[in-house]
């Protein structure tokens, strides 16, 4: 990978952990203010990834989804469950990154049980 497309990955990720800050924040500002910042974090998010298309990168969100080991993601609490647990992905510490030849940055997540 190019130093810049490494450089952009970083952003990326950073600017993912940023917006799940924002989220939670988002959550405690007074009601009659949310519209605006969500707005603002609406517009930030587009911006982030028509650059990252620009790129051709994309982050891809597993969080909901029913966990398989295939998945390009390190499970940081995976030893707390036995093998026949069925899990999901409870929250995405880092995003797994693709381009059209596939990935690119596998993601980090945690599970829990369904």
């Amino acid at each position: 990978m190019s130093e810049l497309k490494e450089s952009l990955t970083s952003i990326a990720i950073e600017s993912w952990r940023f917006s799940k800050v924002f989220e939670r924040m988002l959550e405690k500002v007074e009601p009659h203010e949310q519209g605006r910042y969500a707005n603002q974090y609406k517009w930030f998010q587009k911006k982030l990834n028509e650059s990252l298309n620009q790129a051709d990168l994309r982050l891809v969100n597993l969080e909901g989804q029913a966990y398989d080991i295939g998945m390009a993601v390190t499970a940081i609490n995976i030893e707390d469950f036995d093998e026949e647990d069925e899990l999901i992905v409870e929250q995405m510490i880092e995003p797994l990154i693709m381009n059209e030849q596939g990935i690119v940055k596998p993601g980090t997540v945690v599970l829990r049980k369904v």
